[in-house]
């Protein structure tokens, strides 16, 4: 505007004392290689100010132009921006109903445009590997990890989990590792943790990240025990291939005394053990593990050990009923040990506490067992026949 203003009082100017300057308008000599040109002082200046009014009409057409340039980009831009939107929310709505191929494709496709592109990668990732597709399944992960810049993190979590679905599990475990590195306390990080140590057999490493997945609430208590349990079997089942009955002794003692008298571990212990043929060393972790507490883990396992000294699990035993009450499995377990020992009266007292307490079709078994020794046909059929009704009983109720 200043431009047009200065150019302007200059034309008046130059209208005003053009009448006066006309006849002492000197003379402009100009000489080339080619040519000479001589032109007064007003014919010069009214060309320069004729040029200036063509430079700024030339300036005014091209910042038109840019500007029109610049809206219609901006047009076009906007309405691929509206389309994504409008093609993740179809995708959405397609994941609902289960059409994993729409899916994939809408989430795909202006992608570059959406306002999350790192997420419609993702999710096109995850469709392709539902799917099947295992090529569209990291072309897709490769173009989110583009789209994530610095964090990556989303991105690795999705590539261990299709990782796992496809069942490439060691290359889960390697992600794993270093995500853990990264986020240790990521509730989604934990949970593929979980599953990958498993698949891998890292029972001990997965053993470690329990107190962390107790802190952000990954599991239930009854859960985390659970885990706990199955991790520290996987661990005694290693141990046993490799070492046998040795191995596992080996093992169990180099644990932490406070993993030493849990006594759900110490039964699992004596089972191993009794797999491995070492019925000594089982039948004397089952009565350090019930000196500490009554456990019905460890009594199940009583009638596998086939002990030549019987005595002192007995006593055991007894000793529990005197704390405990005389539970049914206590009763039972007596009479399989008296049976095992062939002191059928015994073995008679222990079985029929036992049912009077609950009926059994096993103790009624064993009972029947111990009358043929004691010869009592008649005993031993009316309870066989027993055993026989309620079975069938239960068979109705479950029909």
């Amino acid at each position: 505007m200043i431009k047009v203003f200065v150019l302007f009082i200059v034309l008046i100017a130059g209208i005003i004392l053009g009448p006066l300057l006309a006849g002492h308008q000197g003379y402009v000599f100009i000489r080339t290689d080619s040519y000479d040109i001589t032109t007064s002082v007003t014919s010069l200046v009214l060309c320069f100010i004729l040029l200036q009014f063509v430079l700024l009409f030339l300036g005014w057409c091209y910042r038109r132009f840019m500007s029109t340039t610049s809206r219609t980009k901006g047009w076009f831009s906007g309405h691929k921006y509206q389309k994504a939107h409008t093609q993740t929310q179809k995708a959405l709505l397609k994941l609902a109903e289960g059409d994993l191929e729409q899916v994939e494709k809408l989430m795909s496709k202006h992608a570059d445009f959406s306002q999350q592109p790192v997420i419609n990668y993702l999710m096109a990732a995850e469709a392709a590997q539902q799917r099947g597709d295992s090529y569209r399944t990291h072309q897709y992960l490769d173009r989110a990890a583009e789209a994530a810049g610095k964090d990556q993190l989303p991105v690795d979590i999705s590539r261990v989990r299709i990782q796992l679905a496809e069942g490439e599990i060691h290359a889960a475990r390697n992600g794993i590792d270093k995500l853990l590195d990264q986020a240790p306390r990521h509730p989604e990080i934990l949970r593929l943790a979980e599953q990958a140590y498993l698949g891998t057999g890292a029972y001990q490493a997965l053993i470690e990240l329990l107190p962390i997945m107790a802190k952000v609430q990954l599991h239930n208590e009854d859960e985390l025990e659970a885990l706990k349990l199955k991790s520290y079997k996987g661990l005694m089942n290693q141990c046993m291939a490799e070492g046998g009955s040795d191995g596992l002794k080996n093992w169990w003692k180099a644990q932490p005394r406070k993993v030493r008298h849990e006594v759900p571990l110490q039964a699992f212990l004596a089972e191993h053990l009794i797999e491995c043929g070492d019925t000594r060393s089982a039948e004397k972790m089952i009565i350090e593990g019930l000196k500490q507490q009554y456990d019905e883990r460890l009594l199940l396992l009583i009638p596998k050990l086939q002990s030549e000294q019987p005595e002192a699990i007995e006593k055991i035993l007894l000793s529990l009923v005197k704390q405990s009450g005389a539970t049914p499995l206590l009763n039972s377990t007596l009479g399989i040990l008296a049976l095992q020992h062939a002191q059928w009266e015994k073995a008679e007292t222990y079985f029929k506490a036992a049912l009077a307490q609950r009926f059994d079709a096993y103790d009624a078994a064993w009972l029947a067992d111990a009358y043929d020794k004691l010869h009592k046909p008649h005993e031993a059929a009316k309870i066989r026949q027993e055993a026989l009704t309620h079975s069938l009983k239960q068979e109705r109720a479950k029909g």
